[in-house]
């Protein structure tokens, strides 16, 4: 009798392979359509963008990992929302200007940072390389990349911070039990953690209609990891490392859904360092956290995995920027696969762009030396764009540098 298990790998292969899903997936990458198999690079020094680092990813994880890295909610239209919205700017291309020293350097929150990109908070990084956050520190560290930590990381705050050199910050998912949300920011503050980024986006939950596609084609036993039950989700969320010797037994969200504006009060009075707010889209919540007293803003859609919106990160941003006015930092993430869309992004308000599946498919591929090809990529063709653009210097990228397509000229 034949294998169950191997008919349905074969069948998701066929899929995978299949011209009309390789075709669209390239588009959508921006990579060469012609052929049905993709290129695998055999090692990270032979990528030419973060895209081949995709391919393998896909390639080797299991179908319910590569689910949750690659999906987002619903029908997947923020995802997607996320790159097309990039494709929309345009730069306005510059010449005649002496570019040989470029300065890529920012200034975050009183810190001297040699980019502005920065990596995401990503939760289970083990489930894409068996050293997960810890590769990925060491790549931060020694690249000099700001690092986000989740609250649902794999490997804890501490050993991140070893790993990585110097702390990182912290990503905090506060749960609907404000013990266990103070013991989660005690550990972070003992961590020497320079900043706190509450993430305010997953209220409600999400609707992860593709995840749970992908889950039904693993043949492994995904007890442990992936649950389409929200319960044992979250029984499986509670086991993670950070909150180890913490009383978790009443929490049930990890976002609670009556917060509100007096929770960023309530966080003031045990957090005495650097405060940010992260998911706010819209100018009016920018406007009220600056009044509600944060130190900075992430304007992100959680990667399309948050709200069924629709609509592209970078269009958010453009319009919190221009409620904010440069009074706070503000960084963005959600679909920056080059250096020319992060340029797109530094021209048009942020201080700083994050990226996340980028280095997870770096990861994936070749662990630490995965997520270091990536950034040395992506800093590469940033470099490449400012030239483009005649700018000398992230300080010198200008909304005027940018041209909406959508509007007339």
């Amino acid at each position: 009798m034949a294998d169950p298990s191997l008919a349905r790998r074969r069948f998701l292969q066929f899929l995978l392979a299949s011209p009309l899903a390789t075709a669209s997936a390239r588009s959508w990458a921006g990579a060469p359509a012609a052929g049905n198999e993709p290129y695998l690079v055999q090692s990270a020094a032979d990528a030419i963008d973060v895209f081949d680092f995709e391919a393998i990813a896909r390639a080797r994880l299991p179908p319910a990992h590569w689910g949750y890295l690659s999906t987002g909610v619903d029908g997947d239209a923020t995802l997607q929302a996320n790159r097309e919205a990039l494709a929309h700017y345009a730069l306005r291309v510059r010449r005649m200007v002496d570019v040989r020293d470029l300065d890529l350097s920012v200034s975050l929150l009183g810190t001297r940072w040699e980019t502005p990109i920065v990596l995401s908070p990503l939760a289970s990084q083990r489930a894409f390389d068996p050293e997960g956050e810890l590769a990925t520190a060491r790549a931060a560290g020694t690249r000099k990349h700001l690092q986000l930590l989740s609250t649902l990381s794999s490997t804890a705050v501490e050993d991140v911070n070893r790993a990585r050199g110097t702390p990182v910050w912290y990503q905090l998912y506060p749960t609907d039990q404000w013990d266990v949300t103070k013991a989660l920011v005690a550990r972070a503050r003992a961590a020497q953690c320079p900043a706190l980024v509450l993430t305010v986006d997953l209220v409600g939950g999400s609707n992860r209609v593709a995840l749970r596609r992908w889950r039904r084609l693993d043949t492994r036993d995904c007890k442990t990891c992936h649950q389409d039950d929200p319960v044992t989700s979250l029984a499986q969320a509670m086991r993670k490392p950070m909150f180890r010797d913490i009383d978790v037994t009443a929490v049930r969200d990890l976002t609670p859904p009556d917060i509100s504006w007096d929770y960023v009060a309530r966080l003031r009075e045990i957090w005495p360092r650097k405060l940010l707010l992260k998911g706010l889209v819209s100018g009016v919540d920018a406007e009220l956290a600056i009044q509600h007293g944060v130190d900075g803003i992430v304007v992100s859609n959680h990667g399309g995995r948050a709200e069924d919106s629709g609509r592209g990160s970078i269009d958010s941003l453009v319009e919190v920027a221009r409620a904010v006015r440069g009074r706070v930092p503000l960084l963005v993430d959600g679909g920056f696969r080059r250096g020319s869309d992060i340029l797109k992004a530094l021209a048009l308000g942020a201080n700083a762009v994050c990226i996340g599946r980028p280095y997870a498919w770096g990861l994936a591929a070749f662990g630490q030396a995965g997520v270091e090809a990536v950034l040395d990529l992506l800093r590469r063709e940033l470099s490449i764009a400012m030239a483009q653009a005649g700018a000398r210097s992230i300080a010198a990228l200008r909304p005027e540098l940018i041209v909406d397509t959508r509007r007339p000229a």
